[in-house]
């Protein structure tokens, strides 16, 4: 489903206020506006704490229900997690005692790290026993409600740094912590991860940094989701449409939100391996782009067999699904390229990444069509005029 169906993320909707009356609402919303279904991830603070995987009753009074009813709905459902743990918790306090936390350097008591949302400890993944701990929770907690799968966040190699803390097998600083993370997704077929190492051609879930509600985090979409197939992560989702850091778009007036930004990024998102929602379309856009953006939707759900089938080429292979056009046709003077790419063999997509409905298109060797019928000599550069409805790509006939 991840290839097929669009993602739904929460976050940018309920920030923090992560809540079951709201989650329903979202999914629901998704279906009266006409979106196809797919992969519905709950954000931070569904938790009662960090380090303690259970629903907040306070927030989620009946999440198993909520869970149930998301599943009929069509969703597959997944929830955040993250190494931390808060320090005042009870489980803290037993994974303290297990010896299952990075510990201070040159001392016997867990560290204290400081990551985005404060100070927590942190599990020392090098230590098998809090590993294998770790996956039974959340085997568990599938269990017990029916969960699908994790967007396994943070992770990040600096939070364990050699000369900060001390880990159990005395070897797997800052990266290695950061691979014995991803090591754990493997454990489950729904995964998402932000940090990896080590990890490329694994059955692991690669979404890109958070990008800025900006044309600047739209034109880095390209360039990105390049570099990360290259990398080794081919199985790619290229962030959240318009932008996942939740910064941009607080305080800001529904009605002066960039209509066209967010469906240029849309439009990007349904030719990658994978497209995320998280800001509701259909709070910020007016009737007219909604219809733009539920169209590429659909688009990229009718995409979804030729993605899989490219997908399943790069487990085999190595090769990156979103591939640079120097690296699909080298020596025809893309080695700059940037704006444009090759999704699998087959389409050349060249969408729009400015304020501007210009935009240029160079074509390489042999006969190509686009998406409107009409035909081009490669070789050559063409002006293109493209309208806001429009994601122009290209398919080699000749």
């Amino acid at each position: 489903m991840f290839f097929t169906k669009p993602q739904y993320n929460t976050w940018i909707e309920l920030i923090y206020n992560q809540n079951e009356k709201d989650v329903l609402a979202y999914a629901k919303a998704i279906l009266d506006n006409g979106m196809p279904t797919g992969v519905i991830m709950i954000d931070d603070n569904w938790q009662k704490d960090y380090g303690v995987w259970q629903f907040r009753p306070d927030k989620f009074p009946t999440p198993k229900e909520m869970i149930n009813q998301l599943h009929q709905m069509g969703f597959k459902v997944m929830v955040w997690v993250c190494p931390f743990v808060s320090p005042d918790s009870q489980e803290y306090r037993f994974l303290r005692d297990k010896g299952y936390l990075v510990k201070k350097k040159g001392a016997d008591t867990p560290a204290i790290l400081d990551w985005w949302n404060g100070l927590s400890a942190c599990y020392d993944l090098s230590n098998p026993e809090a590993f294998a701990y770790f996956v039974n929770m959340l085997k568990n907690l599938q269990k017990e409600y029916g969960i699908d799968g994790f967007k396994f966040d943070a992770g990040d190699p600096e939070r364990y740094l050699a000369e900060d803390v001390e880990v159990f097998d005395q070897k797997s600083y800052d990266t290695e912590q950061t691979y014995l993370w991803g090591k754990l997704g493997l454990e489950f077929p729904y995964n998402e991860f932000r940090a990896c190492w080590k990890l490329g051609g694994q059955a692991l879930v690669q979404r890109l940094g958070d990008k800025s509600y900006s044309w600047d985090g739209v034109a880095r979409l390209v360039p990105d989701m390049i570099a990360a197939g290259l990398n080794g992560y081919a199985f790619a989702c290229p962030d959240m449409i318009g932008g996942g850091e939740y910064g941009s778009f607080l305080n800001v007036d529904p009605t002066k939100f960039n209509q066209k930004l967010i469906v240029r990024s849309c439009q990007i998102h349904s030719m990658m391996p994978m497209m995320q929602f998280s800001v509701a379309p259909w709070r910020i856009l007016s009737k007219e782009n909604l219809a733009i953006c539920i169209k590429y939707a659909k688009w990229h759900e009718q995409l979804g067999d030729y993605i899989i089938a490219e997908a399943k080429k790069s487990a085999q292979t190595g090769e990156p699904i979103v591939r640079s056009m120097e690296y699909a046709f080298p020596h025809q003077g893309f080695a700059n390229c940037k704006d444009q790419y090759m999704l699998g063999d087959k389409y050349l997509v060249a969408p729009v990444m400015t304020e501007s409905d210009i935009r240029t298109v160079k074509l390489p060797k042999g006969t190509w069509q686009d998406e409107q019928g009409k035909k081009y000599k490669g070789g050559k550069e063409y002006p293109l005029k493209v309208p806001l409805e429009r994601l122009p790509y290209f398919v080699k006939i000749k």
